[in-house]
């Protein structure tokens, strides 16, 4: 099932920013530390050119430690690119960002000119509960639910520092069909613009083969279930998700298992890795490719199928 949810509001948004981009000094990306990967913005990568790139990885305490410190080691290999991660909580950390940004362009805070730097993220990754931390007061619009921002802002942080806000953006294709359900899971994406059986089943399968410990544990079960319909059913007559007639059901099931996903109930989890990323990302790449050629190929028959007929 693809996930793709591109609201008007951030269409133009994307549009503002490469306008306005040639003036900005430094970039920020806020992210999900759940999923690096899979809550960057590809179209980021594409238009900052060589310009420095903060790139946080924001709710960190929902992530897996050591997996959040490989990541923060391998953004840090790329070039031009600064990577921390954040709590929410943690204020004392995000309050030394405009002190990077000024070092990431010290001729210019040498110099004492204006710093411009605009800030980044997918909707929900905690983006203007950050502003308000750097800011000290409620700047930025906050809600626990996706696309709460819808404008952009200039905000001014210190003396000649301004950051420049934009709306939480999504793009129009997820290539990596396996990011749009990560995204789904951790609640960057509306809970009406997919379906939950089929983005529990993602995650129990997940779960399975990379935390079984904490499934036996948070639901008393004696082994781990073999496939993630078994776990889903588990979960469902542990919670009482039992209709009439003894039917488990397993949409509440499903609702049940990603909300303790997102609340950290379960822990911990980090929902994918560099080299996880790696083979998906040529798996999809190779099927688009097929995609492609059979697409040309339709048009190359067409096309001589018409020929044909006008002699």
């Amino acid at each position: 099932m693809a996930i793709n949810w591109f609201p008007g509001h951030m269409h133009k948004a994307q549009k503002e920013i490469k306008e306005m981009l040639p003036q900005i000094d430094v970039v920020i990306e806020v992210c999900d530390a759940r999923l690096p990967f899979s809550s960057e913005n590809p179209m980021i990568t594409e238009i900052r050119g060589d310009k420095p790139l903060i790139k946080i990885l924001n709710k960190c305490d929902l992530a897996d430690a050591e997996k959040t410190q490989i990541w923060l080691e391998y953004l840090e290999s790329q070039h031009n690119v600064k990577a921390i991660a954040l709590t929410t909580e943690n204020t004392a950390t995000a309050k030394m960002i405009p002190e990077l940004i000024r070092k990431l362009v010290p001729h210019k805070n040498a110099e004492g000119k204006q710093i411009n730097a605009v800030i980044m993220g997918i909707p929900n990754v905690g983006k203007s509960t950050l502003i308000n931390t750097l800011v000290g007061k409620a700047k930025a619009k906050v809600g626990n639910e996706p696309a709460v921002t819808k404008g952009q802002q200039r905000i001014r942080l210190e003396e000649g520092l301004y950051l420049l806000d934009t709306p939480g953006m999504l793009w129009p294709k997820i290539s990596n069909e396996n990011s749009g359900y990560r995204l789904a899971v951790s609640g960057a994406v509306k809970d009406t613009a997919f379906d939950h059986d089929d983005i529990a089943y993602f995650a129990a399968e997940y779960l399975l083969a990379n935390y079984p410990e904490r499934v036996i544990e948070r639901y008393k079960l004696d082994e781990a279930p073999q496939h993630e319909e078994d776990l889903i059913a588990a979960i469902g007559i542990k919670r009482g998700c039992v209709r009439s007639g003894g039917l488990i059901d397993m949409h509440k099931a499903s609702v049940i298992l990603i909300n303790e996903i997102r609340d950290k109930t379960l822990g911990p989890i980090t929902f994918e890795m560099p080299d996880i990323i790696e083979k998906e990302n040529q798996h999809f790449n190779e099927l688009e490719a097929k995609r492609v050629a059979a697409r040309d190929a339709k048009k190359q028959a067409r096309g001589r199928g018409r020929k044909n007929k006008r002699k």
